[in-house]
């Protein structure tokens, strides 16, 4: 229940990505939440049964399903750490393709010594008593827990980087690589209490598995379709915010034009007025030249005044203070003009 479960909501992460991250360059994410979305529908006994059975029913499909969850966590740690600056050295050493490798390679030994028998949806349960499966697991969710060790360090230097909204994505990543940590730390104990014959301490441990591992896939989902949703509502906000300094800026934009035609009002010069950012420019800039332009006489209130500073400190980015003029001189521009 819990695979299946775990499944749709990769699989929903996968289709929201694609469409939120339409476009993007910047990949990782993606291809993280589609291999673990991939290791977790592997992990659904029907499906795993079926295809282990034209595997010739050696528990193959078992080896496919961690491999790609290990592909997938480190499609996970790649994300963050390009969505960060001045990574410390351990962890990019951490998020490497040679760990990566290692890692790989060290579970596929132990996992070619298991003796494996038929096919069974309940792998580490019936075969973790041998050293060489309590190896193999153990390797894969090492690597797992110091992955998102290094997630949960690069998710809390974002977190103290970032405001407001934007602070939500990076916080749900860090409890997530917390809790997967958690998670990892659970298993090898499984892993150790089961190997040295301590069944009772296993079964009392397990108890944690199924919470630990639900929250850790729900928070990291969280964390990673938040930051294109997060970034999609902050360009829609922007928008409407600019469309209504367009609106505010038209009469004082009408009046500046009037007394001194601008750049605007040149047929042979392109001018994208359906573009609210570019729109909005030209207008700051035109009642700008209109104010410092001696030839003409153009004043403007206090309010209309504090209203173009507004619009300028909008443009040069929301919360700026800033209030200096966003294009240079009118003499200058003029005479770049020429």
């Amino acid at each position: 229940m819990i695979s299946l479960l775990v499944s749709v909501l990769m699989w929903l992460l996968v289709a929201s990505l694609l469409i939120l991250r339409r476009g993007r360059a910047e990949r990782n994410i993606t291809y993280a939440a589609l291999t673990i979305a991939i290791a977790m529908t592997l992990n659904n006994d029907p499906v795993y049964q079926v295809l282990d059975g034209l595997a010739a029913g050696a528990n193959t499909v078992t080896l496919v399903a961690d491999v790609a969850l290990m592909f997938g966590v480190f499609f996970l740690g790649r994300a963050v750490m390009k969505a960060s600056e001045h990574q410390p050295w351990a962890v990019r050493l951490v998020l490497s393709r040679f760990v990566l490798v290692a890692a790989l390679v060290a579970a596929v030994v132990a996992f070619l010594v298991i003796d494996r028998g038929g096919t069974t949806t309940n792998f580490m349960l019936d075969l973790g008593a041998q050293p060489a499966a309590a190896a193999y697991s153990m390797i894969q969710f090492s690597y797992c827990g110091i992955v998102l060790t290094a997630m949960a360090v690069l998710a809390a230097r974002q977190l103290r980087s970032s405001k407001g909204v934007q602070r939500l994505p990076p916080a749900s990543l860090l409890v997530g690589s917390s809790f997967g940590v958690v998670l990892s730390g659970v298993v090898i104990s499984m892993d150790l209490a089961h190997v040295a014959s301590k069944l009772a301490l296993m079964a009392a441990i397990s108890v944690a598995y199924g919470p630990i591992f639900l929250l850790t896939i729900f928070f990291l989902c969280l964390g990673f379709a938040g930051q294109p949703a997060t970034r999609t509502l902050q360009a829609r906000a922007r928008e409407r915010r600019t469309r209504v300094l367009v609106d505010e800026l038209g009469p004082i934009w009408a009046e500046a034009t009037r007394v001194r035609p601008g750049i605007s009002h040149n047929k042979h010069v392109p001018f994208h007025a359906d573009e609210a950012e570019t729109l909005l420019h030209r207008q700051v800039v035109e009642i700008r030249d209109a104010m410092i332009d001696k030839r003409v006489s153009f004043e403007v209130s206090d309010q209309d005044r504090h209203l173009v500073e507004r619009a300028e400190r909008h443009l040069l980015g929301a919360g700026s203070t800033d209030s200096t003029p966003v294009a240079a001189p009118a003499a200058e521009r003029e005479g770049q003009q020429r």
